[in-house]
């Protein structure tokens, strides 16, 4: 998945698939990538024009949707 480069101090990068409703974050200091899934079309509009994009993640994402680290 292409990925976006972010200005944020918890997130490097990240990508959306809108027909698989697949969001995908790179975290910074070694974190990883993840996949979160069944992430709605409108649920990434909210995400990407947050003010806090590691805020809204903690708030909004962790632990709320189906999750899997990419290798």
């Amino acid at each position: 998945m292409k990925r976006v480069h972010v200005e944020s101090s918890a997130l490097e990068s990240v990508g959306y698939d809108a027909e698989n409703q697949v969001l995908e974050l790179e975290f910074r200091d070694n974190g990883g990538i993840w996949q979160y899934f069944n992430f709605k079309p409108a649920a990434f509009k909210k995400f990407a024009n947050a003010t806090s994009l590691g805020r809204y993640f903690v708030k909004k994402i962790k632990g709320k949707y189906k999750e899997q680290r990419v290798p």
